[in-house]
């Protein structure tokens, strides 16, 4: 990029730290020598990042911007910067020393960032949310919240069950779940004039709630296929990864993938990369613990499938076990695997993308 950290004068280049709030951002100005320029506040719309970046612009080469939350207030900044052709490192890095001396201010918030940006432990390329993934990403909050609520809504109505006049609970009990919903939709209380119809016109509430919630989650789950079908071609075909568990793996690697510099960083991000189980002298080994907690779900659940299906899988669980590792440890190793497969697939897929959008 022209402008980049490599400046020759240091003193004429300027990194901008954002510390972004719903309402209005907040921007300090530094150069390349570390002393602050100036410090500013935009409106977060539009209009307020054009008169950031020309206030930025004013004070010399932009070097960067270091923006904080990046994927929530700060992803609009972070996009309008993007397309100006400058550089945006996502900052999560925060001072707790001088936010314990000093308290919470938004200038020295910003400020941070922009020395974080400075001395290299900002290095973060955020995602552009602007493609395939931004969109499993959107679909996948409506559909996890719609599963979260048929989840309670039979869970009302089992309970509702349970305290329900004796005679209606004796004949409601015994049916399966498909049964309990289809029985209690098509309950007809007429007048609530006594607690059997009163708990009636509830279970029915519920049932035709729950029927309805999986309706809108087939919606979802068909949308997703779609999507990511068209998006992760490589990784739909590979075996025991269905739609949710690409879907997740889209939503951590983002729309340009290429970002995340290698696989074994993916998989510290997917939270399945081995970490010393001891400061100690040991060779044993655990997963990292932090990292995207669904996508960590979702190696599980494909190693899982493996291990019952996939051949090769089975051969090397038993291998494996036959050199003393134990269930856990023999998982530990195929999440690692899986991650690699999975990081080469995305990567893959992006490219081909890339190449058919740039033909096009």
């Amino acid at each position: 990029m022209p402008n980049s950290l490599a400046c020759e004068d240091p003193s004429v280049k300027v990194i901008v730290g954002v510390d972004t709030h719903k309402h209005e951002h907040v921007a300090v100005a530094i150069n390349g020598l570390g002393a602050r320029l100036a410090t500013g506040r935009a409106a977060a719309n539009q209009a307020g990042y054009a008169a950031l970046l020309a206030w930025a612009r004013q004070l010399g080469v932009i070097a960067a911007f270091g923006i904080e939350g990046t994927g929530s207030y700060g992803v609009g900044l972070a996009s309008f910067v993007r397309r100006h052709g400058l550089r945006v490192v996502e900052v999560n890095y925060c001072d707790r020393r001088k936010r314990r001396n000093n308290g919470k201010d938004d200038t020295l918030d910003a400020e941070t960032a922009a020395r974080s940006v400075l001395a290299g432990v900002a290095t973060a390329t955020p995602k552009t949310a602007d493609g395939a993934a931004e969109m499993v990403r959107q679909l996948k909050v409506a559909r996890d919240s719609a599963v979260k609520a048929r989840s309670a809504a039979i869970i009302a109505l089992k309970t509702l069950v349970v305290n329900a006049p004796d005679a209606l609970r004796e004949t409601l009990e015994p049916l399966t779940d498909r049964q309990l919903i289809d029985r209690c939709a098509a309950f007809r209380p007429g007048d609530i004039i006594d607690p059997t119809a009163s708990v009636k016109h509830a279970l029915r509430a519920l049932a035709t709630r729950w029927r309805t919630l999986s309706s809108e989650i087939a919606t979802h789950d068909k949308a997703l296929d779609t999507i990511t079908r068209a998006a992760a071609p490589t990784l739909h075909e590979a075996f025991g990864i269905g739609t949710d568990s690409v879907a997740e793996m889209m939503i951590v690697a983002g729309d340009n993938p290429t970002r995340i510099r290698s696989e074994a960083a993916f998989a510290k991000l997917c939270g399945a990369c081995p970490v010393p189980a001891s400061s100690g002298v040991t060779n044993r080994h655990r997963l990292f613990r932090g990292g995207h907690r669904q996508a960590n779900a979702a190696l599980y659940r494909i190693v899982i499938v493996r291990m019952r299906w996939h051949q090769p899988t089975i051969d090397y669980v038993g291998r494996r076990t036959a050199e003393g590792l134990s269930k856990k440890d023999i998982i530990r190793c195929l999440k690692r695997f899986v991650a690699r497969e999975i990081y080469h697939a995305l990567i893959d897929d992006h490219r081909v993308g890339a190449a058919c959008a740039e033909a096009a």
